[in-house]
């Protein structure tokens, strides 16, 4: 049987819901940000991770590559991405840990038995259990609901990270399980958000609307773009179409950072948020009050 890829399981996060969690992370999703901190996280299959910086062109990987798909050049290892195979023959021979496969399948026992091991830290923490991606919600449904009820007989609190890009069915099956929805906003404007995710906002806001007409607890989490919707009437449309349309427990402006340039070479990736900027914390402040001075109190920088 074929699991969803899961690409980390991150202990202690306090940043992905309330007080001390297990977060998740998904393989796949169907949008494309160009400044997404987790390229690795876009696809829902496996890939190589190849950090040059380690390398020691030692020529073991090329070497024991049965697909040929290894060269070494200028005391680098090259691979051909197209012949490799991620049979992971080449990462038992490098001593240096210069590769790496990303994503690994885990039956829903496996999982659990991963998630059980902190559970002193939820119960003192008012934390849980975090499901994420990537986007979950384009996952195997049946896989997920089925962790989710796993997750809801042991008492976990669990919270649902998701941009809203996937079929409304999808919400409607784990909505019995979810206490919290950490639902992304990036633009009001269908084609600006077309042209930096990949797709229009029409199928966000529909999933966003449904989840608040039935009761849903929601925070929305809104990351602030230097150069795409950092500007009061960005944050104005947003507070306008939240202030009609959902209820909202809390909103996390999450301030742009280009730190993740990095991993966009390590996949051979061309990264496209160089021309961003990172919002100045004064701005970011700005914002905050907005937000607050238009009902929304909860409002927090940062997750």
């Amino acid at each position: 049987m074929k699991y969803p890829e899961i690409m980390n399981i991150q202990k202690y996060s306090i940043h992905d819901g309330d007080g001390i969690r297990t977060t998740v992370f998904f393989k796949g999703c169907h949008l494309k940000c160009w400044w997404c901190h987790n390229p690795e996280s876009q696809k829902f299959k496996p890939q190589l991770m190849f950090h040059a910086e380690r390398c020691g062109g030692c020529h073991a990987c090329e070497q024991i590559c049965s697909h040929h798909a290894v060269t070494v050049r200028d005391g680098i290892a090259c691979t051909d991405r197209t012949k490799c195979e991620l049979c992971r023959e080449c990462l038992d021979y490098c001593v240096n840990n210069a590769r790496e496969i990303v994503g690994r399948e885990y039956t829903i026992p496996e999982l659990m038995k991963e998630i059980e091991k902190d559970c002193m830290f939820y119960e003192e923490s008012g934390g849980g259990v975090t499901i994420s991606g990537g986007e979950v919600m384009a996952q195997d449904m049946d896989y997920i609901e089925q962790l989710l009820k796993k997750l809801k007989r042991k008492g976990y609190n669990v919270a649902i990270d998701t941009c809203g890009y996937a079929p409304r069915e999808n919400y409607e099956r784990v909505m019995p399980y979810a206490d919290t929805f950490l639902y992304d906003i990036k633009t009001m404007d269908p084609v600006k958000h077309e042209k930096y995710m990949g797709k229009d906002n029409e199928l966000i806001l529909s999933n966003l609307r449904f989840l608040s007409e039935h009761g849903a607890r929601i925070y929305i989490r809104i990351p602030v773009i230097g150069g795409v919707n950092d500007t009061e009437e960005e944050m104005e449309a947003i507070i306008a179409f939240l202030k009609q349309y959902v209820s909202v427990s809390q909103v996390n402006l999450l301030p742009y950072h280009n730190i993740a340039g990095g991993k966009y070479d390590k996949l051979d990736i061309k990264y496209q948020g160089e021309a961003f900027t990172i919002p100045p914390k004064e701005q970011m402040e700005e914002f905050r009050k907005q937000f607050i001075r238009n009902g929304f109190s909860n409002t927090k920088i940062g997750g």
